[in-house]
């Protein structure tokens, strides 16, 4: 299906321009109305089942959205003819996996990992780590595939923090957990607010009411000149972050920072994700959200998951750091910077970072390499 997105001043002369251009067969597949520069437009998106012009390609890897060339005609159909390909030879490889040769530690780990939703392309890495390193455990080997970068000063220096990711994610949110966190370790910093986001009430409203409770600056930024006048207004605070846009599938954060003139910032990007989104949309999500390094995944939303095998995939694929665990209502208290044992026990006993951990009587090391998780050898 060839897909296009149209934009004008009124609904009439955006369908007109829709009509126009691919046809009175066209299907209409959105619309919606937004204000930019405080001016009305209205957006429709159309599709035409034919084969049209050139597409942009998808981008190279997870995480680079930069705008990539045109792909070449029926490059969408070669897409999924490849997909189905590799689904193929990942259900001929299983067979092969024998599991005999695994330690029962292992074996039990590595199905359990697989009924919590790790893809084919994990297990089979994992699978392969663990051959070659026989007195391995299950978490040293994640290890390497999970990397993990926890939030705060130490690793994350830089004085410009973007939250960026889709809308309802929670980034707003995690950027006061990751104000108020700061506040804790060093309370004479002066940290700021720039809100780019400001078209949705809601999230404005919230960011600005927090902030001021808070005694955080609090600045709006609705287009570039605004964003130039923000960041010079703040350039003796220690600390920034600038809440982006959520974005269409037509948009990315490269396209928005380059409109705001923001692209030659020495910054950091965490991107907000939920686990339990479908692995094509995640994967979406990090083409859209991603720009450069140094970049992370904070991720949201865990009371409401009930599994957590995404959060390896998203690794996997993307070689993009956990950098903090965000979960529940309240503001204080429900974000802790990411470790490996918080990580795993997430995973392997789907425990809150916040819980409440039962003691666990005094136990000798294993024998076997394995490391300990609670009272867990994994």
């Amino acid at each position: 299906m060839q897909v296009k997105t149209f934009t004008g001043s009124s609904s009439q002369e955006t369908l007109a321009m829709v009509k126009a251009e691919m046809g009175p067969d066209a299907v209409i597949l959105g619309n919606r109305t937004y204000r930019k520069n405080g001016v009305v437009c209205h957006e429709i998106t159309a599709g035409l089942e034919r084969e049209g012009p050139a597409i942009p390609a998808p981008s190279q890897g997870l995480g680079s959205n930069a705008d990539a060339p045109a792909a070449p005609g029926g490059w969408n159909e070669w897409h999924r003819e490849w997909m189905r390909i590799k689904d193929q030879l990942f259900a001929l490889m299983k067979p092969a996996i024998q599991l005999d040769k695994l330690t029962p530690r292992q074996r039990m780990a590595l199905e359990y990992l697989q009924r919590e939703g790790v893809s084919d392309a994990v297990a089979v890495e994992l699978y392969r780590r663990l051959l070659a390193d026989p007195g391995a455990s299950v978490l040293e080997c994640l290890s390497g595939i999970v990397p993990v970068k926890p939030f705060g000063l130490e690793k994350w220096p830089q004085r410009i923090q973007f939250l960026t990711g889709p809308f309802g994610s929670g980034k707003t949110t995690v950027g006061l957990r990751f104000a108020l966190y700061l506040r804790k370790i060093e309370p004479a910093y002066r940290i700021a607010f720039i809100n780019g986001d400001c078209l949705r009430g809601n999230g404005r409203l919230v960011l600005r009411h927090w902030a001021e409770l808070s005694n955080f600056a609090y600045l709006e930024a609705p287009d570039k000149e605004a964003m130039k006048r923000s960041v010079e207004a703040t350039k003796d605070f220690q600390i920034i972050f600038i809440d982006t846009p959520g974005f269409s599938r037509d948009q990315n954060l490269a396209r928005w920072l380059s409109d705001m003139d923001l692209t030659g910032l020495s910054a950091a990007y965490h991107i907000t994700l939920a686990p339990f989104d479908e692995t094509l949309q995640i994967q979406e999500f990090l083409k859209r959200y991603r720009f450069k390094d140094p970049a992370s995944v904070v991720w949201t939303k865990l009371d409401e998951a009930v599994s957590y095998g995404n959060i390896v995939n998203v690794a996997n694929d993307s070689g993009l750091p956990v950098s903090a665990l965000s979960y529940g209502p309240e503001l204080k208290e429900s974000l802790r910077p990411a470790t490996e044992p918080l990580v795993w026990r997430l995973i392997f006993k789907r425990q809150l970072p916040g819980a409440e951990q039962e003691p666990q009587p005094p136990r000798a090391p294993s024998k076997t390499g394995a490391k300990r998780i609670g009272g867990t050898v994994v």
